[in-house]
């Protein structure tokens, strides 16, 4: 089979197409033929070796990829033939593996998948899905809310979007760049601006005009996460799961003491939790099988560009969920 191989950290391009031998199930196991292979930019964090977390960096040389949809088409010892030919999802945890044609996951950790829900839809919910409604929950969106999602156009994003609407809460989305604004709008958010735009804020106001957010969905940090708070009204609180502009967004404790603010995150509230996290997956599949949330799939690359693939996210340049297809 043809994989994605890494024998060095370092950029994008060392990412290499290569024929390896197919991965056998061990006991317990299966083997699913990919159909897509999500791209997240912790792969790209651990592609360069820069990852600053709970978990080593990954011992090379490794095939990346956490994320996997397709075909049950081997089984390992002590797993039900009845796997075979069966349609799955699966999160491949901190193992890597999913950048390839052919990937193996424990038995337990395998979703079936109904015919009307497609793989790649499948993969953007596995992961991102599961971390959408841990966030989702945290933050208890109400129909009074006034809701701002900075990169509403991402993966995790236009999930909040949905959500916050679904819950009758005014909607401000934020987004890089035109085409990424009119894709906050198509969702149904009720307002959406560039922050690209210097005096992005202001418009921001103008947008909302009486109203104040209530609650910043803040998985980007840096200054936009920063300004994100400034804009809260009083009582207001604010959602932080992630930094993808390089750093936390930086508060003061006065900042929560004018207002009376409430800064939360996510943190590691799930490392070590199986349970939570297998709960979360099948919430995550049940709203996507009901389409109650609707993941936004913008980005596609052939499994041997990706490298391209993870360029384009690190640049920004991808819109949704970044998928790889065999």
């Amino acid at each position: 089979m043809y994989a994605i191989r890494q024998h060095a950290f370092g950029p994008p391009d060392t990412l290499r197409y290569e024929q390896v031998p197919d991965p056998e199930p061990a006991e317990g196991q299966v083997r699913i033929a990919v159909r897509a292979a999500g791209v997240h930019l912790v792969d790209t964090v651990l592609r360069a070796g820069s990852y600053d977390g709970k978990f080593p960096d990954p011992e090379l040389p490794m095939t990346p990829g956490r994320e996997v949809a397709g075909v049950v088409d081997a089984v390992g010892d002590g797993v039900d033939q009845g796997w075979l030919g069966a349609r799955v999802v699966a999160h491949l945890g901190w193992a890597s593996g999913g950048y390839a044609e052919r990937a193996v996951v424990a038995a337990r950790s395998a979703h079936r998948l109904p015919d009307e829900v497609g793989f790649d839809a499948a993969v953007a919910m596995i992961g991102t899905g599961r971390t959408a409604l841990a966030v989702l929950d945290l933050a208890a969106v109400t129909s009074a809310d006034v809701v701002l999602v900075p990169s509403a156009a991402g993966g995790l994003g236009n999930l909040f979007v949905q959500a916050a609407l679904g819950a009758g809460a005014f909607v401000a989305g934020l987004a890089g760049g035109p085409e990424k604004v009119e894709r906050v709008r198509a969702l149904g958010a009720d307002a959406a601006v560039d922050y690209l735009e210097p005096d992005w804020p202001d418009r921001l106001r103008a947008a909302l005009g009486d109203r104040e957010p209530s609650l910043v969905f803040d998985g980007v940090g840096g200054e936009v996460g920063r300004r994100s708070l400034q804009l809260l009204g009083v009582g207001g609180r604010q959602v932080i799961f992630g930094w993808t502009a390089g750093t936390p967004t930086r508060f003061e404790t006065e900042d929560l003491l004018e207002k009376g603010l409430t800064v939360t995150s996510l943190g590691p509230r799930l490392i070590g939790r199986p349970e939570v996290i297998r709960a979360l997956e099948l919430r995550s599949l049940s709203e996507l099988a009901a389409g109650r949330l609707v993941p936004l799939v913008g980005s596609r690359f052939p499994l041997a560009k990706a490298a391209e693939a993870h360029a384009a996210l690190e640049s920004r340049g991808t819109v949704g969920k970044v998928l790889l297809e065999p």
